[in-house]
């Protein structure tokens, strides 16, 4: 799927939807080491960003929205609206990522 041909918006400028196929998805969820943990509890100490969890979280979202794109595809869309993040913490360290939107079939105007 191309991914310009997802959006946060409910239309896309130049298409118009001809079909609604429903909402897609991509779950992770993700732990951080103990490595990491140690690591990024020391940045802390510092201020500022702490990268080693920006990390942690960029490709968490970048798994889930994967994910998601593969759903739709499977699906038979061309592209994906609406999209959203959503994340839950599981247990102390380990966190849901939630990416979803609503997949349709889209034609150029």
């Amino acid at each position: 799927m191309d991914r310009t041909m997802v959006t946060t918006a409910f239309t896309l400028d130049g298409y118009k939807i001809i079909k609604n196929l429903g909402m897609v998805r991509g779950i992770t969820v993700r732990s951080r080491s103990i490595f990491g943990t140690i690591g990024g509890s020391l940045q802390t100490l510092f201020g500022g960003n702490i990268s080693l969890f920006t990390e942690l979280c960029e490709k968490t979202r970048e798994e889930s929205f994967e994910i998601m794109l593969q759903h739709a595809d499977g699906m038979g869309a061309n592209a994906i609206i609406g999209i959203r993040y959503d994340t839950t913490d599981v247990l102390q360290g380990v966190s849901e990522v939630l990416c979803y939107g609503t997949a349709v079939v889209i034609q150029k105007i």
